[in-house]
């Protein structure tokens, strides 16, 4: 999960290791004229730390390129939000986490979402919503706030109605068989998803269990060609530089070939159920 943020300080560094190069200005003089111990310009050039605005105010002042501080300080601010932990998004509680997948969600047009152990929240029935919701409450030990969180993913839910979006959801086998909640909860949520397969402008595609792992990956949401939201068990990863957006869609494309759909995919939801009742 630090990779993809530890890169991007990386390549923050370097940039500042590029515009005290031209100016001409060693390393050691920079420290000197801005009283930091002389370590200190090495560890940020090299990733080592996480320049703060100050830091690279000063790098532009002594450098002469004041016009490089807006871009420098959005990314920067970049770097701030492309490792989240769980417990500073869920602080304010689920129903906020929701809210800001809302904004996300209506921004995009075209959204893949794979999930290899759960239902995606987007095709979540209330009770499934419910239970999932009340598992983070309890794991993370955030507020209780779950009725309205529950109440602002349903809310969500009506974005896959909107005619000017295309969804592309993939799940594995799996996530037929994790039980969310209980019996009936998992036996409502399987008949969800026989409402879900033949929708205008969705996909519902399902990997068999038996697949073979061409691209093993975490769970993961990719808005447009833009963005990808990843999610770990500490942390949310949001990666938006272009190389690493391909290699996930590259993961998507792979799975997505891999998967069954129509028929086939009501083919696997039949056994799952039939295992349940």
């Amino acid at each position: 999960m630090t990779s993809s943020a530890q890169q991007q300080r990386e390549a923050l560094g370097q940039r500042l290791r590029e515009i005290r190069r031209a100016a001409g200005i060693t390393g050691r003089e920079l420290a000197r004229r801005e009283g930091w111990h002389e370590s200190k310009v090495s560890k940020i050039e090299f990733g080592k730390i996480t320049p703060s605005d100050a830091d690279l105010r000063a790098y532009c002042t002594h450098t002469g390129v004041d016009d490089h501080l807006p871009d420098l300080l959005a990314t920067l601010r970049n770097l701030d939000a492309a490792y989240l932990e769980w417990r500073r998004i869920l602080a304010p509680g689920t129903r906020h986490r929701q809210q800001q997948s809302v904004k996300l969600e209506a921004e995009a047009k075209q959204i893949r979402n794979w999930q290899p152990q759960v239902i995606p929240g987007l095709l979540q029935t209330a009770d499934y919503a419910e239970a999932i919701l009340r598992y983070g409450v309890e794991f993370y030990r955030i507020p209780d706030d779950v009725a309205a969180g529950v109440s602002k993913r349903m809310d969500r839910q009506r974005i896959i109605y909107r005619s000017d979006h295309l969804f592309h959801f993939l799940i594995a086998e799996q996530s037929l068989y994790t039980t969310v909640g209980n019996r009936d909860v998992m036996v409502a949520q399987l008949d969800r998803l026989f409402t879900i397969i033949g929708m205008p402008r969705v996909t519902l595609g399902i990997v068999p269990v038996m697949t073979e792992a061409l691209a093993t990956v975490e769970n993961f949401v990719i808005f447009d060609n833009r963005m990808v939201k990843v999610e770990g068990a500490t942390a949310e990863l949001t990666i938006t530089q272009p190389r690493e957006i391909a290699i996930y869609g590259r993961a998507f494309d792979i799975l997505a070939s891999q998967s069954l759909t129509g028929a086939a995919a009501r083919e696997l939801i039949h056994a799952a159920l039939d295992k349940r009742r």
